[in-house]
């Protein structure tokens, strides 16, 4: 049976992770930008979007400003916490504010001043929300109290931000099937013939099911589940009390230990004489499934998601698949930080969130559907980019629950 972690563990493998990140993935990402300072500073309850994953987990909010400063020499680089004293951050942070002498300013000139940075990075950008942490009151603050020498030297990269959100640890990319499981736990409870009676149950008391199911676990969902069905004659979504004979569609995703989900699944309601799916359906799943397969054969280290995307449509209308593609980064956050490939409402390349190139180590929501005969087939699977190709992280993805 499932078990969600401790508290204590969770905390654990918060801060295992943040080692992880810090020592390995921090260096990399920042030796590929011009900055050789980045600042992150945020006021309590206005917390930049990076900040959960730069703290350990006994960190819950901001202190007044808690302001963190990486500082490039080299290949190494220098990790500074300019905030209240703190035990725990100070364990993967020197403590450089001398708060009863000096403004966190004076302090931040004064580091500046030591270490001669040419280009200052602060999370600041027009394009890009995950980029974007830096009120604009601390912004105008710092301007103003900064040496004018260095709010000279100010650059955006919103690069650094999202690559550091966007891939994953080793102990993130071996805990995601765990999280998955924690997921499909409320799935497979929900498509059942214990949770659904047909003539009875509607969609929306599925709905209200996976959403109290997810708080009696302890967790949070990132954005309400759906339920919707097809039914002969009531076009592609319908939604309302379920009857035999129903295809259903769930669209569902939680978060758990700073990793998101997101994740479409279908169920059969059989009819009294059925024993199987309909070969129509059976049919229209495998074109599917097909089509994901053909999406994750289009990925390659460097490729931009528009160019992705392309290459996988174009391979499916040569299938003579009906195709419609819009998948997105799946991590810390479930419409997270990195390259889009595709919009359901807009099928073509996409610019700026397009344009951004695929990185190894990073998840993404597999989301896509096909058209066949007069129905529309729609999947979403959680899946892992690596050196080896495009991995699911839960098995399952060919099957239709099957509710008799």
């Amino acid at each position: 049976m499932f078990q969600i972690k401790s508290i204590k563990e969770q905390y654990e493998l918060k801060d295992k992770i943040l080692k992880e990140r810090l020592e390995q993935l921090l260096p990399k990402i920042m030796c590929s930008s011009k900055a050789d300072a980045w600042v992150i500073a945020c006021k309590e309850y206005h917390e930049d979007l990076l900040f959960p994953l730069l703290v350990p987990a006994s960190y819950l909010t901001a202190r007044r400003v808690t302001m963190l400063v990486f500082i490039k020499q080299q290949e190494q680089i220098r990790r500074f916490s300019l905030s209240l004293p703190d035990e725990d951050l100070e364990k993967y942070y020197e403590r450089y504010w001398d708060y009863q002498n000096e403004t966190q300013s004076e302090a931040l000139n004064r580091l500046f001043d030591e270490f001669d940075v040419q280009h200052i990075a602060w999370n600041t950008s027009e394009d890009s929300a995950f980029a974007d942490g830096l009120s604009a009151g601390l912004y105008k603050q710092y301007t103003r109290e900064l040496k004018p020498c260095y709010t000279k030297r100010f650059i955006e990269d919103k690069l650094l931000a999202m690559k550091l959100m966007e891939i994953r640890t080793e102990t993130e990319k071996a805990l995601y099937p765990h999280v998955l499981e924690a997921a499909f736990t409320v799935i497979e409870d929900t498509f059942s013939k214990h949770t659904i009676v047909p003539g009875v149950t509607s969609c929306a008391d599925l709905e209200w099911h996976m959403m109290q199911k997810v708080q009696d676990m302890g967790l949070v969902y990132w954005f309400s589940p759906t339920i919707d069905l097809q039914r002969e004659g009531q076009g592609p979504r319908y939604y309302g009390v379920i009857e035999k004979g129903d295809l259903l569609h769930c669209d569902f995703g939680i978060r758990y230990m700073n990793l998101c989900t997101d994740t479409q699944r279908n169920a059969y309601v059989a009819k009294d004489d059925e024993t199987e799916i309909p070969e129509k359906i059976k049919k229209g799943f495998a074109i599917n499934n097909r089509f994901q397969d053909i999406v994750r054969e289009s990925f390659q280290l460097n490729m931009t998601g528009n160019q992705v995307f392309s290459k996988a449509i174009a391979q499916a209308k040569k299938e003579g698949i009906r195709p419609c593609l819009y998948s997105h980064p799946c991590n810390v956050y479930g419409h997270g930080p990195g390259t889009l490939i595709g919009l359901y409402t807009k099928q073509e390349e996409i610019p700026i969130r397009g344009d951004i190139c695929l990185d190894y180590d990073t998840v993404f929501a597999l989301e896509l559907n096909i058209q066949y005969e007069d129905m529309t087939f729609y999947s979403e699977e959680t899946v892992l980019f690596d050196e080896s190709g495009v991995h699911f992280l839960y098995p399952g993805r060919d099957q239709i629950y099957f509710i008799k």
